[in-house]
């Protein structure tokens, strides 16, 4: 199987995992454990991970020039990132979260264009402009579905900014992903992430009743701790080091399928007009920014 495969399937679990992750994270906030809380255990535990993981593998010299860039990819990717989308998850729905990141390819493409040179194409463009309209159309009218979701509103307005943190960490972190192994620049990230949410999540994860916490707050909070932080992180950097910011972006299409089936399987969410209305313009905005078409914009 060759690397961009493997790339490919290693971007794909990430997907999977985020899927999940917007019905399995959403039950735990805030009863058991505060949003800010949540984000320092988050980085903290996989501070931890990849630390341990990283006694397995040479020690790589990080060079002078590279500390900037992956202390602004921790800013967007470990902090900026995590804050708002579970604060944002905190107060809205998994359908909603999970239809508003499908627009990351958009933002991704917008950076991209910004930073990297990629071209945009008038198709791209009318892609750009459904995209946003199907995610500002959730953010002002998808709020028929309250079930734990205090501020829909707010709360997509805040996953709105998450997709674009998490563009931006995308972007800016690709230069030096051939340049850097894995683990190495994890074992960066992570503790610069540490000390960047401190301030927002010391006093939510002191608070937390860990021995009166049930087995379905433990089982979730592992699951978001191993899977959705560790496992999708290491995922997704290897997946980045062999396709382009963009391809990523695009899988992030697969995220509101499952996040559907499993928040209405579980009764969590539940589609509507609005949901559905939204949900088929982001798609066809994302289609459109990734279809290919040779003219661009000059």
């Amino acid at each position: 199987m060759d690397k961009r495969t493997l790339a490919l399937l290693a971007a794909i679990g990430a997907t999977t995992i985020y899927g999940l992750n917007h019905t399995i994270m959403k039950v735990i906030m805030p009863d058991y454990i505060g949003p800010y809380g949540l984000v320092l255990l988050r980085v903290i535990s996989a501070s931890i991970l990849f630390g341990v993981l990283g006694l397995f593998y040479p020690t790589e010299k990080i060079d002078k020039q590279d500390y900037l860039r992956i202390l602004t990819a921790t800013a967007f990717g470990m902090c900026l990132n995590m804050v708002f989308f579970i604060k944002g998850l905190s107060l809205s729905t998994p359908i909603n979260s999970s239809v508003i990141i499908t627009i990351m390819p958009i933002i991704v493409l917008l950076l991209s264009a910004v930073f990297l040179s990629e071209k945009i194409t008038w198709l791209k463009l009318f892609g750009i402009i459904f995209g946003f309209a199907g995610a500002i159309t959730l953010v002002l009218y998808g709020s028929a579905f309250t079930k734990n979701a205090p501020n829909i509103p707010l709360g997509n307005a805040m996953m709105l900014i998450n997709a674009f943190s998490y563009g931006a960490y995308l972007v800016i972190l690709k230069p030096i992903t051939k340049k850097y192994k894995v683990i190495t620049l994890m074992k960066w990230m992570f503790p610069f992430g540490v000390l960047m949410n401190l301030p927002f999540g010391t006093q939510e994860l002191l608070a937390v009743q860990w021995l009166e916490l049930p087995w379905d707050a433990l089982w979730r909070i592992t699951y978001v701790l191993l899977f959705t932080t560790f496992l999708a992180y290491l995922l997704n950097m290897y997946a980045l080091r062999e396709v382009p910011p963009t391809t990523i972006g695009v899988l992030t299409y697969v995220q509101p399928i499952i996040a559907i089936l499993y928040a209405t399987f579980t009764g969590n969410d539940r589609m509507d007009e609005v949901k559905t209305l939204a949900t088929l313009l982001v798609f066809l905005g994302v289609y459109l920014v990734t279809k290919k078409r040779k003219k661009a914009i000059k």
